[in-house]
């Protein structure tokens, strides 16, 4: 399903919700483990500031992934558990390489759901489709949820600045 189109029944909107639930999911798992897997030349090198940006990011997803669930409860539809996404990310992704590759990571996963979130709500502004959650309530939820991807990939960028 393109978000390029209209969201035109409760199931493509049930389905996209869902995706953005496994998206924060990922982005959560991953946020939460860096520091846990940075091999230990590089743990020294995390300073308090990376650390909040992971330990916020990984909170952020989190109430992210709630906001999303609720909306998909709504719906009455179900979502795939965070236990089974973080075993997933756990098999798929290998340690950072350093704290740089950690930087970039986060900000590819804020810009990646900045971008879907964005997609999403232009696809819903298209449609004419009367959903089975409010549509002002649905826009608030994902518009509030972009805001702050934005606000992340922002503060990710900064960081990196500084760093250069």
């Amino acid at each position: 399903m393109s978000l390029g189109q209209r969201v035109s029944n409760d199931r493509q909107l049930t389905r996209l919700l869902q995706i953005g639930v496994v998206l924060e999911e990922v982005v959560e798992s991953r946020a939460a483990h860096h520091l846990e897997t940075l091999p230990p030349d590089e743990r020294d090198a995390v300073d308090g500031e990376v650390e909040t940006l992971l330990v916020d990011a990984a909170e952020e997803s989190a109430d992210h992934r709630e906001r999303l669930e609720t909306l998909i409860d709504d719906l009455e539809a179900e979502t795939v558990s965070y236990e089974e996404i973080n075993t997933l990310v756990d098999a798929q992704y290998g340690p950072p390489e350093d704290t740089d590759g950690v930087l970039y990571d986060q900000l590819a996963n804020e810009e990646t759901a900045y971008k879907f979130y964005d997609d999403l709500i232009a696809a819903i502004d298209a449609s004419e489709t009367e959903f089975a959650v409010d549509r002002d309530r649905l826009l608030d939820t994902l518009t509030t949820i972009r805001e702050e991807e934005k606000q992340g990939a922002e503060e990710v960028t900064e960081i990196m600045e500084r760093r250069a």
